[in-house]
């Protein structure tokens, strides 16, 4: 098991993971000289979000550190990264593959996430994972207010990866 429950002792190791991952691959979306990371603002949601009921928030630990972070609510996947220097390993497939075994666990069988347009890392990911857009669209509540686009996978067309 790649995941676990995430408790406020590892908010600092989670923003500062979430921290490096967001100025590198949304960088071109949140240009850091106009709008920085927000991180109080990032750290007080993560506190928010583990205290809720309805939130499922968890770590990836992976060598013995913090790796990645996931976070769902009913069949939504809220939040999910891993850091840096594992993008490319095939760590994010094999917690990809751990998220979605919880999320059927809950009863579902169609999951949705939603993803800033212009992460094009992030759809190439989700698309080769066979997840598809729905057509809708939102804005984050984070400035410049990026588009979101959302995704859904059906749970029963899902293959886990074989080589994890």
């Amino acid at each position: 098991m790649l995941l676990r429950l995430a408790g406020l002792h590892d908010l600092d190791a989670l923003v500062d993971l979430q921290h490096v991952g967001a100025v590198r691959g949304l960088g071109h979306i949140f240009p850091q000289e106009d709008y920085p990371f927000p991180r109080d603002q990032i750290h007080a949601r993560w506190i928010a979000e583990i205290a809720h009921p309805d939130i499922d928030v968890y770590v990836v630990e992976h060598t013995g550190v913090i790796s990645g972070f996931a976070a769902t609510r009913g069949n939504e996947l809220l939040h999910f990264g891993t850091a840096v220097d594992t993008w490319g390993t095939g760590l994010a497939v094999a917690v990809h593959d751990e998220i979605l075994v919880h999320l059927a666990a809950a009863g579902h069988s169609l999951v949705r996430l939603r993803v800033f347009e212009e992460n094009h890392r992030a759809i190439s990911f989700y698309r080769k994972l066979g997840w598809r857009p729905t057509g809708a669209r939102s804005t984050t509540s984070f400035p410049p207010h990026p588009v979101l686009v959302e995704y859904e996978l059906s749970l029963g067309d899902h293959e886990p990866n074989p080589n994890r």
